[in-house]
């Protein structure tokens, strides 16, 4: 669609031409511009992706993953000059091929290769093969940089034939020279060693080997690069063709390397990989936006004695081989494309349910879990049609997972500390069976509208609990979740702009900025608010059946929700509810500040009333400790009882000393045997009121908690106050047990207002992967002791 014209211009002229007097016209519009969040954006729509093949080389002693990638793709419109897909500094292309796709052929055959690699020969000076040559880049005028691909008449498909490609970040020519050929390489400097080399795409016909491809590395933003990809001349509209492309990749945003001390048994290495909401681009390249969707492939080899699994429907083992292949059969965007591999044991706890955990959790794991999944799937089912996608299998991945849970399909992953609290373990894991509908069955086409996954799926969580436990305990969680929204909208302020549904991203942020409660809790009660209108849940229930239905595998934006609403309840759309007076659809979306309308959780108040009784006696003065202490025993209380009422402590804090000192007398003991979402609660509240007599316990609790989601919100609090020596002092001695990410980010937390911090582990880290209020995943410290322990709710 064309830009509209600038204001007092018109679109169109109308009688004879201007005279030589007239002014000039004046210039067209500027095209729209792409979406901010991918550098693919300016090529994603220029064709249509069939399906992705990885082949995956696991190295867990390089800390480091070989790969090859085979897009099939075929062009819309006009012939595509160049392919443009989203990579990532952490990822080195080391080259690029092309090959029509046959027809008929089945999916690509990797072939590893064996023994130590030859180093690679370097590259002849000329060109290689008659390729679309890489454009000027439009924005600089010069020339772009050239990979150095092997010679056409060598298959990729040799184990060394591609030279060098230029690192990632590599700049454009100067201007002032025409495009280069080849680079020739100095004869004064020695050539690089040149990396191990990935698996490659075994073809039986070798005339159907690829032709390799220019391609450059440009940068894009601080959270990842584009990887631009000449393509040749022949290639026409809607022919089917494969890119192949070779990387190497290590530690980045979406892969997690752990040394064996940093997992639960501590007997072997792990990784697993995290690619919401823009990681997967440091995994492969990719379309990363969920936008496209596709089916995917993969074989993976890893060493002996590791256990992989994908987020896939089909999987298979050729113990022979050591490779494990993969297919996905439904389409999906590439932030769903997950894989973990690690010292991982399995058994069923349901018909088509299972959980894999390291030896020593798999016994918890099993108790907590044994015949509850397929209950929760079925009442899913019951609400919102069929599940679709064959297994729902868990996997509780070691503390340094930086998020409780993702809803990867087939296979979510799940923070193993989450195992110690039934009510969360409960929350967390429905959470992510709503996702089945809501988020990768039909996925918000911009990261601008993240509260069409999270709002939906957090409706469709609490209509399941709803379902299986009662409105009670829905309305204790939703109570307590909603109180969380409150306290960060205090901390944030009214206007801010991330408080909007509809959040605009500006080029250059990074989307993952955005994951924070509004995306949950605000979303959550817009849907709620349309199922009111409804004046019956059922009957919205029967709206959203529709809506899978009608939008299952694919991708959508709010008015194809919001159009569906009305056109399935005509009598809403003939009483204009969606411009109803201060409860307007667009102003729900667009406006900031705090949902414009809650739901009523009276129905939660045998629950939710205890809690403010007891709340009320400690913070009424003069306080009566006996009467406090006395009116009710915490530990017949649900879980969710006692963070709502350590949280409003904690909103309260500092508190008066008389009051911390009898709280600590109190309940100190009984909290001391409750889970860690719990404990933390009670430790902040002793760090923000400096209560010294059980600073102890934050010391013990910080030398055993090795998650993100516990540690940060305490150092937080530590430097905050006047305890950053303490806090010092307790990362000295345990900051060996951290995995490099988290170790980062509390050396920034500390370091703030100070010099940088010596530290005895010199390992170069990725950027880190956040878990704030404003930063979900690299972190950034401002604001997150109360921001984390808010927003770090299911992804």
């Amino acid at each position: 669609m064309a830009a509209p014209a600038p204001p007092g211009l018109c679109c169109c002229r109308k009688g004879p031409p201007p005279g030589p007097e007239a002014p000039p016209a004046p210039p067209p519009p500027p095209p729209p511009e792409p979406p901010p969040d991918v550098a693919s954006a300016s090529s994603s729509q220029l064709f249509r992706l069939r399906h992705l093949h990885l082949g995956l080389e696991l190295r867990p002693a390089a800390r480091a993953l070989a790969g090859c990638l085979v897009l099939e793709l075929c062009g819309l419109r006009a012939r595509p000059r160049a392919l443009v897909l989203d990579t990532h500094p952490a990822l080195r292309v080391l080259s690029a091929g092309y090959r029509r796709a046959p027809a008929g052929e089945g999916p690509c055959a990797f072939a590893f290769p064996a023994g130590p690699p030859p180093p690679d020969p370097l590259p002849p000076c000329g060109p290689a093969c008659a390729l679309t040559p890489l454009l000027p880049d439009p924005s600089t005028g010069s020339s772009p940089s050239l990979s150095a691909p092997s010679t056409a008449s060598t298959p990729l498909s040799a184990p060394a034939t591609p030279g060098p490609a230029p690192g990632p970040g590599a700049r454009a020519q100067p201007a002032d020279l025409p495009p280069s050929p080849l680079p020739c390489p100095s004869p004064d400097l020695p050539p690089a060693p040149a990396p191990p080399p990935p698996p490659f795409p075994s073809f039986p016909d070798p005339s159907a080997a690829p032709c390799p491809l220019v391609f450059r590395v440009d940068p894009f933003t601080d959270y990842g690069s584009s990887l631009t990809i000449s393509l040749p001349a022949a290639l026409q509209p809607h022919q089917p063709f494969q890119i192949i492309i070779r990387y190497t990749t290590a530690d980045g945003p979406a892969i997690w390397w752990l040394d064996p001390e940093l997992t639960c048994g501590k007997a072997k290495p792990f990784v697993f990989t995290q690619g919401h909401s823009v990681c997967n681009r440091s995994f492969f390249p990719c379309f990363d936006t969920p936008a496209v969707k596709c089916t995917y492939s993969a074989t993976v080899k890893a060493p002996a004695g590791i256990q992989v699994l994908m987020s896939a429907t089909q999987s298979t083992y050729l113990e022979q081989e050591g490779i494990y292949q993969f297919y996905m059969e439904y389409p999906v965007p590439a932030y769903l494309v997950a894989l973990v591999a690690g010292d991982l044991v399995s058994a069923d706890i349901g018909r088509r349910s299972r959980v894999w955990a390291e030896p020593c959790l798999l016994p918890t794991a099993i108790s907590k879990l044994s015949g509850m999944v397929e209950s929760w799937l079925s009442a899913a089912e019951s609400l919102y049609g069929p599940y679709i996608w064959g297994r729902y299998d868990i996997v509780f991945l070691p503390p340094s997972f930086p998020i409780v849970a993702m809803e990867n399909p087939c296979l979510t992953f799940i923070i193993s500390s989450i195992l110690e609290s039934d009510d969360f373990l409960i929350i967390d894991v429905i959470h992510e069976i709503a996702h089945s509908w809501f988020g990768n069955a039909v996925t918000n086409a911009t990261w601008e509208e993240m509260w069409l996954s999270e709002g939906l799926a957090t409706y469709a969580q609490r209509r399941i609990t709803t379902e299986t436990y009662g409105a009670a305990f829905t309305c204790l969680e939703t109570a307590f979740r909603l109180d969380a929204l409150h306290r960060q909208m205090k901390l944030l302020g009214e206007d801010n702009p991330v408080s909007k549904l509809q959040v605009k991203l500006e080029p250059g942020v990074n989307p993952s900025n955005l994951m924070n409660l509004f995306t949950y809790e605000k979303g959550y009660c817009f849907v709620y608010y349309l199922s009111q209108l409804c004046g019956d849940s059922k009957h919205f229930d029967s709206f959203l059946r529709a809506y899978i239905e009608k939008y299952k595998f694919t991708s959508v934006v709010a008015q194809d929700l919001l159009d569906s609403f009305l056109n399935f309840f005509p009598e809403l759309k003939e009483q204009s509810v969606d411009n109803k007076a201060g409860l307007e659809f667009e102003r729900w979306l667009n406006a900031t500040g705090p949902p414009l309308a809650e739901p009523d959780l009276s129905q939660g108040s045998s629950l939710i009333r205890p809690v403010e009784t007891l709340f009320k006696l400690w913070t009424t003065e003069p306080l009566d400790a006996v009467a406090a202490a006395s009116s009710v025993d915490i530990t017949n209380w649900r879980p969710f009882q006692t963070v709502l009422f350590l949280d409003r402590l904690l909103d309260g804090s500092p508190l008066p000393p008389e009051v911390i000192k009898k709280l600590s007398e109190c309940y100190s003991s009984q909290l001391d045997a409750m889970n860690a979402e719990i404990r933390i609660r009670w430790l902040q509240i002793v760090v923000r009121n400096d209560y010294y007599p059980d600073f102890y316990k934050v010391r013990l609790f910080l030398e055993y908690q090795m998650s993100r989601m516990y540690t940060i919100p305490l150092y937080e609090d530590l430097c905050t106050g006047t305890l950053k020596s303490f806090a010092l002092e307790v990362f000295y001695q345990t900051q060996n047990q951290l995995h490099p990410n988290l170790r980062k980010t509390i050396q920034q937390i500390l370091t703030q207002g100070l010099n940088p911090l010596p530290t005895t582990d010199t390992t170069a880290v990725a950027t880190d992967t956040p878990t704030l209020v404003l930063e979900d995943k690299p972190s950034e410290a401002a604001n997150s002791a109360i921001s984390l322990r808010d927003c770090n709710v299911s992804a």
